[in-house]
């Protein structure tokens, strides 16, 4: 009896220790939102494969690329190329993108006017304060006819780069997350979707989204060393199927784009 019990103890530890190793342990930072109901939804799927993907929510952009960096997580999704290579030239990360996710659309957002024509001579609006989504918010605002931008700058422009701006607008830049809660305070303003689903707009009465020709798609960043690491590519695979993609465009109504 001793030796059976002995036996079965021995193939219990051996078990364990083939699970342990057979799973694989991914852990992927997100801003708070969709993004992250979009990652956690393929946690689930990715459980089928083995791997334990832990879904980490930041409310800071500047953290999930800081935390990858120091290797506190093995992926990120919540940025576009261009954030992605802002961050990497004023901040030395050897971080690369391994993947496009979702198309997450920018939109112009008020409680105070539902069109264009009743912008008033001297509005005040305001763009995220970061550089790359700052010069997405002026391309939007020049989009809507509001502003010009001096032609060339694409995602280097910057207030200064407006040439011409026939209703006076005066613009401010104010940290991302702040721009839902500044509304009350603003004609109109450029928000992110995920912030603007967070604080309850409505992204179907925004007075303009961008579409899905934006270039400004949601990128997966890793350390460069890791860009070819099996779990995270299979992980990516999940996330780019026909499943999460059918669970995207439902549960967010079309608001949310897929690249896929």
């Amino acid at each position: 009896m001793r030796k059976a019990w002995a036996f079965a103890a021995a193939i219990g530890i051996i078990f364990g220790s083939w699970q342990a190793h057979a799973t694989q342990v991914l852990r992927v930072g997100v801003s708070a939102g969709p993004y992250a109901e979009i990652l956690r939804y393929t946690a689930e799927l990715a459980k089928k494969d083995g791997i334990d993907a832990r879904i980490i929510e930041f409310s800071d952009w500047t953290l999930p690329n800081a935390a990858l960096a120091a290797g506190d997580l093995d992926l990120n999704n919540f940025q576009h190329q261009p954030y992605l290579d802002n961050q990497v030239a004023s901040r030395g990360y050897d971080l690369v993108s391994v993947g496009k996710s979702i198309i997450v659309p920018f939109g112009i957002y008020s409680k105070k006017i539902t069109r264009f024509a009743d912008v008033r001579d001297g509005a005040i609006t305001a763009i995220p304060s970061d550089p790359s989504n700052g010069a997405r918010g002026l391309q939007l605002l020049e989009k809507a006819g509001l502003i010009t931008l001096r032609s060339g700058v694409d995602v280097t422009a910057t207030v200064a780069d407006i040439i011409d701006n026939p209703k006076h607008l005066r613009i401010k830049e104010l940290d991302a997350a702040q721009l839902p809660r500044a509304l009350d305070d603003l004609d109109f303003s450029v928000v992110s979707l995920n912030y603007a689903i967070n604080a309850g707009l409505n992204p179907k009465a925004a007075l303009l989204l961008e579409d899905d020709q934006t270039k400004w798609n949601l990128v997966f960043a890793a350390r460069r060393q890791n860009r070819d690491d099996p779990t995270i590519r299979r992980f990516i695979e999940i996330y780019r199927s026909p499943e999460v993609k059918a669970f995207t465009l439902t549960r967010f109504d079309g608001t949310i784009l897929t690249t896929w």
